[in-house]
């Protein structure tokens, strides 16, 4: 099976590492490319390249300020992947659900020895 674009699909663009660390730095504000290169340890046409991608599954914005390019999360792009791993929910509850009864459960086991 052939794989998805990477810029073109939101789940390949998230699934690297450092494009994730972007997001998490954005999610604080708008910044330059410059800055996000620094706090993750790369070069900046490397950062650049991870942007780039980032803007073209529509998780990031960005805008010209004077001889600097800034970069600002635009978290709409993420729906697909909110929509997606929603679908998980009843699994999760039903996972809490079983820890909750098996915690009360030790809880009155405690309380009966």
């Amino acid at each position: 099976m052939a794989r998805a674009a990477t810029t073109s699909d939101v789940f390949n663009a998230i699934a690297e590492p450092q494009r994730r660390q972007i997001l998490v730095l954005l999610r604080t504000g708008e910044r330059p490319v410059t800055d996000l290169a620094r706090e993750l340890g790369m070069t900046q046409p490397g950062a650049s390249k991870h942007l780039r991608v980032l803007r073209e599954v529509g998780l990031v914005r960005d805008r010209k300020a004077g001889k600097q390019r800034l970069y600002d999360l635009d978290a709409r792009g993420l729906r697909p992947v909110h929509e997606w791993t929603g679908g998980f929910e009843r699994f999760w509850n039903e996972s809490f659900e079983r820890l909750d009864a098996y915690v009360q459960d030790l809880k009155q086991a405690r309380q009966e020895e």
